[in-house]
């Protein structure tokens, strides 16, 4: 079915790499998602009057809060598509992200209206009546939201969309909460308990609330510069590093401006001695290759280094080996040294996380204090200079 609906609806299926296909894709799936909830909603909150089930209601509001959201994806996927200008070089595919603030923002508005009718309904509760008409309407639908929890996540995946990625988890979180309220109906027919229905209702108030409150967190960190994808970030080492010449990689940065719009700049040392040409033409043909194959806007720093210096040779792998004992999340990079005639000066960067800088803990600090002990009781006459800089990859080199 799902494949039938990309046939018929989307030109250029396979091009998911273009603006427009990548807009088609997710209009398909926002308004395929539009049309069920409608639908839920209808039934369910028919039901739901007519046999007197808050929960069944509350139920089919929800269903209604997830149409209001589609509508505002469908919205987003049609601003983010508009075009780079003079205003917005970046372009503004951001607006995806937005769009799934403002989704999540209104699941939070509905899930503590319901909460506080299903709290009265568990107060002062009411006789719910049983028909099979409920529980035909209910199992549709955990199928149609199964259904449509696949189709969201193929279609997310495809395009590589947190947004439709998001509905699709939604959809499954309805699958959970449709199926409490049907056991609410079987449970409250057996036992004759009428408070059960409100409080199978707070239930699913809780389990929207925190749904939503999951959702904006994850809306929320993109826009913030949230740390990228430990995949993309090996991904772009692992490729810089094949390229003949490249000796190492650092001071990677990610700049997210919206799906499919990511921009990424970066260091790469190469041996001092070698043709200054052919560097930049290795370096060149990474930026290129960055862009046709994985779609990112790539600016390349060149580090020359010293690499026929036994002696730096011999630091450089004394200083890894100890900075990897200490803490796997920081690295070393820039080295280089400055003979004198009673010490010898030994220069270089030290990246870490963040925190690391800023923490009461100092752990930046103990852990350059510890580099520059280890050093100076292997080679007494050789005193570090360390300079601490923020890691903006951090994370990614305790998994390599």
């Amino acid at each position: 079915m799902i494949q039938l609906l990309i046939r018929t609806f989307i030109r250029d299926a396979d091009n998911t790499a273009s603006r427009t296909v990548r807009t088609a894709y997710g209009n398909l799936a926002c308004l395929v998602s539009v049309v069920c909830n409608l639908l839920l909603f209808a039934g369910k909150t028919a039901v739901g009057t007519l046999f007197g089930s808050v929960s069944i209601t509350a139920d089919g509001l929800n269903n209604l809060s997830d149409a209001s959201s589609n509508i505002v994806s469908l919205i987003g996927f049609k601003l983010g598509s508009r075009p780079a200008d003079s205003e917005h070089p970046y372009g503004h595919a951001r607006y995806e992200y937005l769009a799934g603030l403002a989704v999540s923002v209104m699941i939070l508005v509905i899930g503590v209206e319901l909460f506080k009718e299903s709290f009265a309904k568990t107060l002062d509760p009411t006789p719910v009546s049983f028909g099979w008409l409920t529980v035909v309407v209910l199992v549709a639908s955990i199928l149609v939201k199964l259904w449509m929890s696949h189709l969201n996540r193929t279609i997310g995946r495809r395009i590589d969309s947190d947004t439709l990625l998001a509905t699709a988890a939604d959809a499954r979180n309805d699958v959970i909460t449709t199926s409490v309220v049907l056991i609410a109906a079987v449970l409250t027919q057996v036992t004759g308990f009428a408070w059960l229905d409100g409080l199978m209702g707070i239930a699913v108030s809780l389990f929207i609330l925190y749904s939503g409150a999951m959702l904006v967190k994850d809306t929320i960190d993109p826009l913030l510069g949230s740390a990228p994808d430990p995949e993309l970030v090996r991904h772009i080492e692992d490729k810089a590093l094949s390229y003949p010449g490249v000796l190492g990689v650092h001071d990677l940065m990610i700049h997210d401006y919206g799906p499919g719009n990511r921009l990424v700049s970066f260091h790469v040392e190469m041996d001092a001695n070698a043709d200054v040409m052919h560097s930049h033409d290795v370096i060149d043909r990474i930026e290129r290759d960055l862009l046709n194959q994985d779609d990112l806007v790539a600016t390349i720093h060149f580090d020359p280094v010293i690499a026929s210096d036994s002696h730096v040779a011999e630091l450089r792998s004394f200083l890894q080996q100890e900075v990897a004992s200490l803490d796997t999340r920081a690295n070393i990079h820039d080295l280089r040294i400055v003979p004198g005639p009673t010490h010898t000066n030994v220069i270089f960067d030290c990246a870490v996380p963040a925190e690391y800088i800023t923490e009461k803990q100092r752990r930046g600090a103990k852990l350059a204090a510890a580099l520059r002990a280890a050093v100076e009781r292997k080679w007494p006459d050789h005193f570090c200079v360390i300079k601490l800089e923020p890691d903006y990859s951090a994370g990614i080199h305790e998994t390599k």
